[in-house]
């Protein structure tokens, strides 16, 4: 990464949070001089905290002993964008009344009557929203679809795919939410498990520990796993054996057969669209000698991955990696990079089924996005 590529962030940061401290203690004139100081103080504290996500202070201690640090420095973020939304507001109403009371001291009483209510407010609705955000993520469930196909043996008609993606293990998530997504999982009693990608954040010697419950997922047709994006970006090849430590079949630009009852179907699995050199997605490698005429599952953490398969024969794509937005409104930008935000669509002649994810990247928080493990019933139509 370039020099100026790490400024631009670093920059952003900081004008943001002069905003927010200007907005706070500077534009309401509190009348204490000590405001303006703490609010600096607690700003900075959090800003600390947000960097531990990524293991940039705790090397020398634990993940666990880290994680309360990591958890409330991702929360942190939530806040962050509700206090922008409702502070960008507050700044132009604060100063239409400066320009529109410009023969009147630029209304000047009034500009501090209104901030004193309005800063506040922000911030406890910014705090309130993160705080519900934080329980909605913790309730991840089960969401049933069913897709039919004429191609579909009828030995595997009623067949039941679970789809997990976007676990984000690491700093923020520790063993526990995993073994709780895995206890979800189970209790669905599917015939195959499905993860397409972003189990993990970080390195693989500091986090492994955090998804060792998933050696314990349970489906007699086995149990599949893709790379996400979050692979790609630190510690990929170790991240990948690990997945074949615990026992899951690493669909690395490569097929299967899943049979049962003498009838089989095909599940084709790639690596993320964003990674490189021996991680580069191949889907011509991983459809290379399936029968377009039989029903193919097809793993591909991206949406936007579908586009490379078009007129491959692949019945049903199995992607993550949109979170639904995960916190309101974001889900309003995801069309700018994803052909869909979640649910089941068609995407260049494809089905897909887009999971909102059993986690959550950066802060455990969800808004107006609650964390799923869609579970899929094949019927032969």
């Amino acid at each position: 990464m370039s020099a100026l590529a790490a400024l631009v962030p670093i920059v952003v940061l900081g004008g943001f949070l002069a905003f927010v401290w200007h907005r706070l203690a500077i534009a309401p004139r509190w009348g204490r001089r000590w405001v303006p100081w703490l609010l600096a103080l607690v700003l900075a504290a959090l800003v600390a905290a947000v960097l531990e996500q990524f293991d940039v202070w705790g090397g020398a201690w634990s993940a666990a002993t880290m994680r309360p640090v990591a958890w409330t420095g991702a929360a942190f973020l939530a806040t962050c964008l509700y206090l922008f939304l409702g502070l960008v507001p507050v700044a132009l109403v604060s100063g239409a009344i400066w320009l529109l009371r410009w023969r009147h001291d630029h209304g000047r009483d009034a500009r501090r009557r209104f901030n004193r209510v309005a800063a506040p407010l922000v911030a406890a609705l910014a705090v309130g929203l993160t705080g519900y955000g934080a329980w909605e993520a913790s309730r991840p469930s089960a969401t049933a679809f069913e897709v039919a196909s004429p191609e579909l043996p009828a030995q595997l008609d009623g067949a039941k795919v679970a789809l997990l993606t976007d676990l984000h293990a690491g700093a923020v998530r520790s063993a526990g939410f995993t073994r709780r997504v895995v206890d979800l999982v189970n209790a669905q009693r599917p015939d195959v498990v499905v993860i397409a990608g972003d189990l993990v954040d970080g390195t693989a010697a500091r986090y492994r520990q955090e998804i060792a419950p998933l050696a314990d997922l349970e489906a007699p047709l086995g149990v599949y796993v893709t790379t996400g994006n979050h692979e790609m970006y630190r510690d990929t090849a170790n991240w990948v054996d690990e997945f074949r430590r615990l026992g899951l079949t690493v669909l690395a630009n490569e097929h299967t057969t899943l049979e049962r009852d003498g009838a089989s179907i095909t599940l084709a699995g790639v690596h993320d669209y964003s990674g490189t050199g021996p991680f580069t997605p191949d889907p011509d490698a991983a459809l290379s000698g399936v029968d377009a005429a039989g029903f193919t599952l097809y793993a591909a953490h991206q949406p936007r991955q579908a586009f490379a398969v078009e007129g491959r024969g692949v019945d049903l794509q199995l992607s993550g990696h949109t979170h639904g937005g995960q916190l309101w409104p974001i889900r309003y930008l995801v069309p700018l990079q994803q052909p869909m935000v979640d649910g089941e669509a068609t995407v260049a002649g494809t089905r897909v089924i887009t999971s909102r994810g059993a986690g959550a990247w950066g802060p455990a928080v969800r808004v107006l996005a609650p964390p799923e493990v869609p579970i899929i019933t094949l019927r032969r139509s």
